[in-house]
C-alpha cells in the first residue's frame, strides 16, 4: 500500500508537464485495472484518500474516473467501488506510520501542470515544428484544458504618434505598439532537447484573444505583422502595431488651450470575465515615458500622461460581466501657431478699429474706412479658416471671439453711419426731444466726460431800434433825415439778400443749432462706444455530441463533425425554418455626406440563430458554451439594404456556442448607409434614416426574422454607450417588420429600424446665421446716409465684397444637396439679392441728383404711380410745384439796378450834402452787387420742377427699398427662431 501511495505521487512528479488527464490514463495502465484485479487490491491502495488533501483525493478519484472512461474499469466494477468503505479505524492506524512522509512529498510536488510536453525527435526548429503539429489542429479553441478557467491576457502598448483631431466628426488618430501576453496550455518543451526556448510562427495557427479598442471607429490600416512568439514553457507574446481612429468626446472650448482626455479601452468583443481576464503587464509611467521616448511626431499635440483603469462592465445577468481595461491619454494642444497666426492679428484688426474714432466724421469718410476694414477682416478669416476648428458639440471661446470682434465693428460702423446721417441731415430734423436731453445730453454726456454745453443763438437779427426824434423845423434837418431815409432802405435790401445767402450757404454746408444738438447727443454715444470697445478688447432536434473527456480539446474534437456542417442551414428538416435573432445598438454617429446622401455609423450586430447540429450535456463535456470562429459555422445571411460600402470596422473572428445549439454572433459594424436626407431647415433638420435587415438569399419561411430587445432598450443602450457627441443627436429609435414580395417568387421578411437623428444647430447659428444677420443690417443702415453728400455705391460695393468673401469663408459648413434646396440658401441668396438691388438703386438715385436737370419731363404715369401713390405709401407726399424763377443776365440786371437807383432820386429835390449822397451811392453799388451775387447763387442751387420730380422720384424708391429690407429682415429673424424652437419639441420620430 505504501509503495503504490509512494509510487503514485511520483508518477505526477516525474513528468510535471503531463496533463492531468494523461496521468490517469497512465496510473491505470501501470496498474493493469481490469475487472480480474482483486477489488480489494485496488481498495486498499485508495485508502490514502483518508490521510491526504481534499485536493488529492479529488486527484484519485478523477484517476478511477479516468480508468472508467477509458475501458480500463467496467460499469460493474465501479459500482463495486462505490459501495467499498475507506473509513475502517484499522485502515487508519496502520497509515499513521507514513503520514510525515506524504506530508513531506506533498512539499515537494509542484501544482499539478495542464500543459502537454512536446518531446523533440532533434535540438532544431524543423524537429520543434514537427512536434508542434498536433497542437496546431486545437487553434480553434481557447487554449486551456479546463473550460472554467479563465486565460489571463496582460497587455500594454507605446503610444508612437498623433496623427490628428477631427473635431467635427469627434475622431482621435493615434498609431499604436501593443504588446499582448498569454498562457497556452497545450504547448510546453524541453529548452535543451529542442534547441530554443522561443519561436515565431504565424498567428493564424493559434487561438489569438480578440482583444479590441471599443472606441476605434475605422479600419486598421496599420502593416499587417503575421507572426507571433511561442515560448517554451506556454508563454505567448502578440507585437502588433494599429492605427487606431478612436471616438473621442473633444471639449475644445478652450481652444487653442485645451488639454483632451481621450479613453482607449481594450477588451474582449465576444468573451466574457470568466473566460478572459486583462490585466496591465507594465507600469503606468513606464508606458508614459516610453511613449515620450518613442514618439516621433512633434506636431500640433503633446503627450501629458497616461493612466490606466481597470474596469467591469455587468451584463443583465449577474453572473455576466466583461473585463475591460481602460487607458486615459492625456494631450495638450500646442496653442503658440494659433496665438500667433490667430488672435494677435484679430487684436490688431480691431485695435485699427478702435482708433478709427480718432478720424473727423465732419472731414473724412469714416464709414467707408470702417467697412473696409471689415472687409479685410473676413478675408482675414477666409486665409486663417483651416487652423479653426469645427464642432457641434460645443463653441470654443475663440469662435466667440472672433464673432464679438466682428460684431463690435460692425456696431461701430452702424454708430458712424448714424452720426454722419445727423452731421449732414440734422437740420431737416425736428428739435430734440427732452428726454433726450436729459438722457444723452446731460446723464450720458457727464458719463463720457462730455457735459453739454447749452448752445446760444448767435443769429444777429437787424433791429429797427432807431429813436425816431422828434422833427424839427429846419429844413436842412428834414433834407438830412430824408437821406439816411434810403440808406436805411438800402440797408435793409442789404439785408435781406445776406439772409438769402446765409440760409442758402447753411443749406449746403449744413451747420444749424438744431443740427449742433443733435451731433452733441451722439459724441457721448461715440465716446461709450470707445469705451465699450475697450472693455471688450481686453482679452429541437440536435446532434448530441459525447465528449470522452471534460475539457475544450474533447469538446473540440466532439464538434468537428458538425463543423464539418457549416455549408449547409444547421437544421435536421429541410421544412424546418431557422429563427434569426435581430438587435444592433448604435454607438456612434460619425457623419453626413449630404451631396451623395450617405449616413456613416457605427453599431454593434447581434444576430442569434439555433444551430440543430450542435448539443452536448454540459456536465459531460466540462462547459456551458464556448467560442470558436465564425468561419467554421454556417452564419446566416442578414445585410443591411442600405449598406453602401465594405464594413471597416475591426474584425472580431470569434462567436459564442451554447450547448444547447444557440449561436450568438456579435461584431462591430461600421455602416455607411443610403439615407434620405432632408436638408431643406438646415441647420435645424431632423434626419430619419432606416437600417433594414434581411436575408440576402433565403426567403421566407427558411429565414424568420425577429428581435430580442425592443426598442426601447436599443434607444437607451445607444444612448448610454453612444462616445461621439459630435454635430448630431440620437433622438429616437423604432422598428417595423414587414414581408416583402419577392422578385422571384415567394416572400421574404424585413426587420426595418427608423433612426431619428437631430442636428446641433449653435455652430452654424454662431459662425453663420449671426454674421449674415450682421451684414445684412449693415446693408439696411446705409440708408441713412444722405446721396447727396456720401458715395453711398462705394461703400455698398465694399459690403457685397465682403459678403461674398464672408460666403466663400462658411462654403465648408453649407450643405451640398441635390434633392431639395435647404432654405438658408434661399436666405443666403435674398441677401446677396438684396444688396444688389440696394447697390443699383443707389446708383439710380446718384445719377437723378446730378443729372436729372437734363432730363425730360417726368411720365404722367410716373407721377401718378410712384410720386402720387407709392410717395403716400412710404409718407413722403409730392412737394407743391413753385414757380421757377428766371434769371435773367447778371449784366442786365445790373442795369436795371442802376437805372432803378437813379430813378429812385427825385429830381426835385435839392441836392443834399455832397458826403451823404456818396454814402448812398455806395450802398447802393453794394447792393447791386450783393445781387447779383445772390442771382447767381440761386441759378447754381435752383433746380427745375422736373428735375425735382425725378429726384423726388428716387427718394421714393429709396424708402421703399429701405421698408422692403426691415420687413426681410423681420419676417426672416421671426422664420429663424421659430424653426430653431420648433426643432427641439418631442420628435415624431419617438421612441416605438
Amino acid at each position: 500500500m505504501q509503495s503504490f501511495a509512494l509510487t503514485t505521487l511520483f508518477a505526477c512528479f516525474k513528468n510535471p508537464n503531463f496533463p492531468l488527464q494523461l496521468q490517469y490514463q497512465y496510473i491505470c495502465h501501470m496498474y493493469k485495472v481490469s475487472d480480474k484485479d482483486d477489488l480489494s487490491f485496488l481498495g486498499k491502495h485508495f485508502l490514502v484518500i483518508n490521510v491526504y488533501p481534499v485536493s488529492i483525493y479529488s486527484y484519485f478519484n478523477n484517476i478511477i474516473k479516468a480508468c472508467y472512461i477509458t475501458g480500463s474499469l467496467q460499469p460493474h466494477t465501479m459500482k463495486r467501488l462505490d459501495v467499498m468503505t475507506f473509513k475502517n479505524p484499522s485502515h487508519k492506524c496502520a497509515l499513521l506510520s507514513i503520514r510525515s512522509w506524504v506530508i513531506m512529498l506533498l512539499v515537494f510536488i509542484p501544482a499539478p501542470c495542464s500543459t502537454i510536453t512536446i518531446n523533440c525527435s532533434q535540438p532544431n526548429q524543423l524537429a520543434l515544428l514537427e512536434a508542434l503539429k498536433p497542437i496546431f489542429k486545437m487553434g480553434l479553441i481557447r487554449p486551456v484544458t479546463n473550460m472554467t478557467t479563465p486565460t489571463n491576457v496582460s497587455l500594454h502598448f507605446l503610444l508612437y504618434g498623433i496623427l490628428g483631431v477631427d473635431e467635427k466628426a469627434q475622431l482621435l488618430t493615434t498609431y499604436l505598439w501593443q504588446h499582448f501576453r498569454w498562457q497556452n496550455e497545450f504547448v510546453s518543451w524541453d529548452p535543451v532537447q529542442c534547441g530554443t526556448d522561443k519561436i515565431s510562427l504565424p498567428r493564424h495557427k493559434f487561438w489569438v484573444p480578440d482583444l479590441i479598442i471599443r472606441e476605434f471607429m475605422d479600419q486598421d490600416k496599420a502593416p499587417f505583422v503575421p507572426y507571433l512568439n511561442l515560448h517554451s514553457d506556454g508563454k505567448m507574446h502578440d507585437s502588433k502595431p494599429a492605427r487606431v481612429v478612436s471616438t473621442c468626446n473633444l471639449d475644445i472650448y478652450t481652444f487653442p488651450f485645451d488639454v483632451q482626455d481621450c479613453t482607449l479601452t481594450f477588451g474582449s468583443f465576444i468573451n466574457m470575465a470568466s473566460d478572459l481576464k486583462l490585466s496591465l503587464s507594465t507600469s503606468e509611467d513606464f508606458i508614459t515615458a516610453r511613449s515620450k521616448s518613442v514618439m516621433t511626431t512633434l506636431g500640433e499635440w503633446e503627450l501629458l500622461n497616461i493612466t490606466a483603469i481597470k474596469e467591469i462592465y455587468q451584463h443583465d445577468s449577474e453572473d455576466a460581466y466583461v473585463d475591460n481595461l481602460q487607458f486615459h491619454i492625456i494631450l495638450r494642444r500646442r496653442s503658440t501657431l494659433y496665438v500667433v497666426n490667430l488672435l494677435i492679428p484679430s487684436i490688431f484688426l480691431i485695435t485699427v478699429d478702435l482708433f478709427s474714432f480718432l478720424l473727423p466724421i465732419q472731414s473724412v469718410d469714416r464709414s467707408s474706412f470702417k467697412m473696409t476694414l471689415i472687409l479685410g477682416y473676413t478675408v482675414f478669416l477666409l486665409i486663417m479658416n483651416d487652423l479653426l476648428p469645427i464642432t457641434g458639440n460645443s463653441i470654443p471661446i475663440m469662435n466667440v471671439f472672433f464673432s464679438l470682434c466682428l460684431a463690435l465693428m460692425v456696431a461701430s460702423l452702424l454708430e458712424t453711419i448714424v452720426i454722419t446721417n445727423l452731421l449732414l441731415t440734422s437740420q431737416n430734423v425736428s428739435p430734440v426731444p427732452r428726454w433726450i436731453h436729459v438722457l444723452v445730453l446731460r446723464i450720458l454726456g457727464r458719463l463720457v466726460g462730455l457735459p453739454w454745453e447749452q448752445v446760444k443763438d448767435s443769429d444777429t437779427r437787424g433791429s429797427s431800434a432807431s429813436t425816431h426824434h422828434g422833427a424839427e423845423d429846419d429844413p436842412h434837418e428834414e433834407k438830412r433825415q430824408a437821406v439816411q431815409d434810403r440808406a436805411v432802405q438800402e440797408l435793409k435790401s442789404l439785408g435781406g439778400d445776406l439772409k438769402v445767402l446765409r440760409q442758402q450757404v447753411e443749406q449746403q454746408l449744413g451747420s444749424s443749432w438744431s443740427s449742433k444738438e443733435w451731433i452733441q447727443k451722439v459724441k457721448p454715444s461715440m465716446v461709450l462706444f470707445i469705451f465699450v470697445s475697450l472693455f471688450m478688447h481686453a482679452s429541437c432536434i440536435s446532434i448530441m455530441s459525447n465528449c470522452s473527456r471534460p475539457d475544450s480539446p474533447a469538446l473540440l474534437e466532439a464538434l468537428r463533425p458538425v463543423l464539418s456542417l457549416s455549408s449547409i442551414r444547421p437544421v435536421v428538416n429541410i421544412s424546418t425554418a431557422t429563427l434569426v435573432s435581430v438587435d444592433f445598438v448604435l454607438i456612434g454617429i460619425l457623419g453626413v455626406d449630404e451631396k451623395a446622401q450617405v449616413l456613416t455609423t457605427f453599431i454593434i450586430q447581434l444576430l442569434r440563430w439555433r444551430n440543430e447540429f450542435i448539443s452536448w450535456d454540459p456536465n459531460e463535456c466540462g462547459a456551458q458554451w464556448i467560442t470558436i470562429p465564425r468561419k467554421v459555422l454556417w452564419v446566416p445571411d442578414i445585410v443591411i439594404n442600405e449598406f453602401m460600402e465594405r464594413n471597416s470596422a475591426p474584425f472580431t473572428p470569434y462567436t459564442y456556442v451554447y450547448h444547447d445549439g444557440f449561436v450568438m454572433d456579435l461584431r462591430p459594424v461600421r455602416v455607411v448607409s443610403s439615407c434620405r436626407l432632408d436638408t431643406y431647415t438646415f441647420p435645424f433638420d431632423i434626419q430619419n434614416c432606416t437600417l433594414t435587415f434581411n436575408a440576402y438569399l433565403h426567403l421566407f419561411p427558411s429565414i424568420q426574422i425577429g428581435r430580442l430587445m425592443s426598442t426601447e432598450q436599443i434607444f437607451q443602450y445607444s444612448r448610454s454607450l453612444m462616445t461621439t457627441m459630435g454635430e448630431w443627436e440620437l433622438i429616437g429609435i423604432k422598428a417595423v417588420k414587414q414581408k416583402i414580395q419577392s422578385s422571384y417568387g415567394g416572400f421574404y421578411e424585413e426587420l426595418r429600424f427608423f433612426i431619428s437623428v437631430r442636428r446641433r444647430s449653435m455652430l452654424y447659428v454662431v459662425n453663420l446665421l449671426m454674421p449674415c444677420c450682421f451684414l445684412i443690417t449693415v446693408d439696411l443702415f446705409s440708408f441713412l446716409l444722405p446721396p447727396q453728400k456720401v458715395d453711398r455705391s462705394l461703400f455698398k460695393m465694399t459690403l457685397i465684397l465682403g459678403y461674398t468673401v464672408f460666403l466663400l469663408l462658411m462654403s465648408d459648413l453649407l450643405p451640398i444637396t441635390g434633392n431639395t434646396l435647404p432654405l438658408i440658401n434661399v436666405f443666403l441668396s435674398l441677401c446677396l439679392a438684396l444688396m444688389v438691388v440696394s447697390l443699383l438703386e443707389t446708383i439710380l438715385i446718384t445719377n437723378l441728383l446730378h443729372n436729372s436737370a437734363h432730363y425730360s419731363e417726368c411720365p404722367r404715369w410716373i407721377r401718378l404711380l410712384i410720386i402720387q401713390i407709392m410717395g403716400r405709401m412710404v409718407l413722403l407726399s409730392p412737394k407743391p410745384t413753385q414757380v421757377a424763377q428766371i434769371i435773367r443776365n447778371p449784366c442786365t440786371l445790373e442795369m436795371d439796378a442802376f437805372t432803378q437807383s437813379r430813378d429812385e432820386v427825385d429830381p426835385q429835390t435839392p441836392g443834399g450834402p455832397l458826403g451823404q449822397d456818396k454814402a448812398v451811392e455806395e450802398l447802393r453799388s453794394l447792393g447791386r452787387d450783393l445781387r447779383v451775387i445772390r442771382m447767381k447763387v440761386e441759378q447754381e442751387l435752383d433746380v427745375s420742377q422736373s428735375a425735382q420730380e425725378w429726384i423726388q422720384v428716387g427718394f421714393i424708391i429709396d424708402r421703399l427699398l429701405f421698408g422692403i429690407y426691415i420687413i426681410f429682415i423681420s419676417v426672416s429673424f421671426i422664420s429663424i427662431i421659430v424653426v430653431w424652437f420648433n426643432s427641439y419639441k418631442p420628435s415624431q420620430f419617438a421612441v416605438h
